[in-house]
């Protein structure tokens, strides 16, 4: 995985209209660009292939029947170093494996959480090794918490 720098490019899935300008607020704020909002699976098949993201914050439930999964492994095949994030109401909808994501952020969320978390995969992502420890906004799965040490 080749190590970003900030500012971070972000591809938000969230078929919420306010949740969704609501986390666009805070990326943009915290410093990092978002590079495109989209509202379902078809929506990322859409995108074009470059620039890749360095996160996508996916939501579980989708616009047109897609699901965070869906996109999740969508996502995987196209722009394989990208980290997904899950944000959802629904965790437990979410496989013991996180189906290779890289964490969680449950709803609701508070800006600060929000921003802790976001923080938190800017130092896991662009330094070496992480300088912070996870916050409580933010559950790792498995496997990234593993590779963060």
């Amino acid at each position: 995985m080749n190590q970003p720098k900030p500012p971070l490019s972000i591809l938000v899935v969230e078929d919420e209209f306010l949740i969704a300008m609501d986390i666009e607020m805070m990326i943009e704020d915290a410093g990092h660009r978002v590079i495109a909002t989209v509202v379902s699976a078809q929506d990322v098949e859409a995108l074009p292939m470059s620039p890749a993201p360095d996160v996508a914050f996916v939501d579980m439930q989708l616009a047109r029947g897609s699901t965070g999964l869906e996109v999740n492994a969508l996502i995987q095949g196209r722009w394989p170093d990208t980290i997904v994030v899950f944000v959802t109401a629904n965790p437990k909808k979410i496989p013991d494996d996180f189906a290779g994501a890289h964490g969680l952020i449950a709803k609701p969320f508070s800006s600060k959480g929000f921003l802790a978390a976001l923080g938190y995969l800017q130092d896991s992502l662009c330094s070496s090794p992480p300088v912070a420890r996870a916050p409580h906004s933010f559950v790792a799965s498995p496997a990234f918490a593993a590779s963060r040490g």
